[in-house]
Parts: structure tokens; C-alpha cells; sequence
């Protein structure tokens, strides 16, 4: 690659994964402005009149964005070093994602209506307004969950048991004149009553059962607080980052003090 197409290929880079100077901005903006349209179209190819009327001039417009989808999804597997990474990267899934269901239309009728995955690329609008605390504390939330897993599977695994012990209990309680006429339907009852969402379906008719089920109420609220807890002492370690775009995988935010991007190894500009 020479220079002149290396130089080319490092502006339209910026242009694509920066949002710090005005034509990179200009184009996310833009491009969210082509992914809420291409959303608003797919909804209206659900409406039957409007399809029946319109049907082939949305088909067009469909096609006329799927296209520049495309170009684009070529643009930014051309401007990274690392294609794969980027690629299998979260954002490059669903960039291929707003794209594929259009043309695997072809062959099976009806995929387009997927196409309201393009919704999911909204979430570039944290890079667009510049909300790069926003994805910071997105990135400390999945390494505490990820840290804490072990911790919120016990968790878990405790709170199911106790599910099954009090449904059990009412199950026995209560019994099939009651609306409790399986143990599952028991542990059912447990589920919804602990997670306070309580559907009102079945409910419990003796005082012993109703003591139980104000039992249960008053734990379900009290385990509210353990997974926070616990995911929240996980991220009160999160280190700081900041936002700059790899040239190897596209990816934004990196440790405050990385010289490497975190994904994938690249240097990062900026850094000594």
C-alpha cells in the first residue's frame, strides 16, 4: 500500500471510528439519521395498507439504504488493521447484521423483517454526543458482572432453592383445591411472589399460607439489594479509561493509561 492510499485510508478511518472532529462527527450523525429511517421503514412495511400502496417504493428505499450499509461495513473492514477483530467485535456483528437480512431476502422471503436490528447501531449515539463517562461506566458494569459471575451464581442458586423449599411448603399448605395443584405450579407461585411482580393468577387462601407468602414478600424485597451489592463493590475497583480509537479493531475505550488497545494488542496513538 502506498502512501497516498495509506493517508487515505487513515482520514476515512478517523472519519469512520472518531468522533472528536467535525466530518467524523457529520457522519454519525448522518448515519444515525439512515438507521432510524431504515427502522421507520421496516415498521411501515408492517402496516397493510401502507404496503399495499407503497409497498414498491419502500422496497427501493429499503435497498437504497442496504446499499449504503454495505459500503459502509466495506469502508470499515478496509480502514483496521485487524479486519477479524473488528469483524467479530460487537459492533461488527451488528453492522453485518443491518445488512444481511436484505440480501438473504433473496432466497427467503420475509428476512427483511429482521432488519430491525439496525436499532441495536443506536447505540453509537453514546459516541455521537460524546458520552464517553456513559461508555466507561458500561465497561466497568461488564467487568463487575464478570468478576462478580461466580459470586451472583451462588446467588442464584440460593434463591432457587428457596423458591423450591417455599413452593413445596405451599404446595402442602395449600393444596389442589387451592389452585396449587403441582409442586411446579407451587414453584411457580414462589418465583413470581419473590420477585414482587405478583400476577395475581394464584395466591394463597389459608392464614398459615398467607403468613408464608408475606414471608416470602419481605425476603424478595430484601435480595433485591445482594446482586447490586455485590456487582456494585465490583465496579467501586473499576479503573479509569479513555476514548480513542484503535486503527487495528476500531475499538473505543481503553485504560487511562493504555499504550496498547485493550482488544487487541495495537499501539494506540497518543502514547509514547
Amino acid at each position: 500500500m502506498n502512501r497516498t492510499e495509506q493517508g487515505l485510508r487513515e482520514r476515512i478511518r478517523h472519519v469512520i471510528f472518531d468522533h472528536d472532529t467535525p466530518a467524523a462527527k457529520a457522519f454519525d450523525v448522518v448515519l444515525m439519521a439512515v438507521i432510524v429511517f431504515s427502522v421507520l421503514l421496516v415498521m411501515l412495511e408492517t402496516v397493510e395498507q401502507i404496503e399495499d400502496r407503497y409497498g414498491t417504493t419502500l422496497l427501493v428505499l429499503e435497498w437504497i439504504v442496504t446499499i449504503l450499509f454495505t459500503i459502509e461495513y466495506i469502508a470499515r473492514l478496509w480502514t483496521v488493521e485487524n479486519r477479524r477483530r473488528y469483524a467479530t467485535s460487537f459492533f461488527g456483528v451488528i453492522d453485518l447484521l443491518a445488512i444481511l437480512p436484505v440480501y438473504v431476502s433473496l432466497v427467503l422471503p420475509g428476512a427483511q423483517s429482521l432488519l430491525v436490528i439496525r436499532s441495536l447501531r443506536l447505540l453509537r449515539v453514546f459516541r455521537v454526543l460524546k458520552m464517553a463517562r456513559w461508555i466507561s461506566e458500561a465497561n466497568y458494569l461488564i467487568r463487575a458482572l464478570r468478576a462478580s459471575s461466580r459470586k451472583i451464581i451462588v446467588f442464584l442458586v440460593v434463591v432457587l432453592l428457596i423458591n423450591v423449599i417455599v413452593g413445596s411448603t405451599m404446595y402442602l399448605i395449600e393444596g389442589p383445591e387451592n389452585g396449587y395443584d403441582s409442586m411446579f405450579r407451587g414453584l411457580y407461585w414462589s418465583i413470581v411472589t419473590m420477585s414482587t411482580v405478583g400476577f395475581g393468577d394464584i395466591a394463597p387462601s389459608t392464614p398459615l399460607g398467607q403468613v408464608l407468602a408475606a414471608m416470602l414478600m419481605i425476603t424478595g424485597y430484601s435480595v433485591i439489594a445482594v446482586p447490586t451489592g455485590i456487582v456494585s463493590a465490583e465496579v467501586a475497583t473499576g479503573r479509569q479509561q479513555r476514548e480513542v480509537s484503535c486503527p487495528g479493531c476500531g475499538s473505543a475505550v481503553h485504560g487511562a493509561a493504555a499504550r496498547f488497545c485493550d482488544a487487541c494488542g495495537t499501539p494506540l496513538p497518543g502514547r509514547g
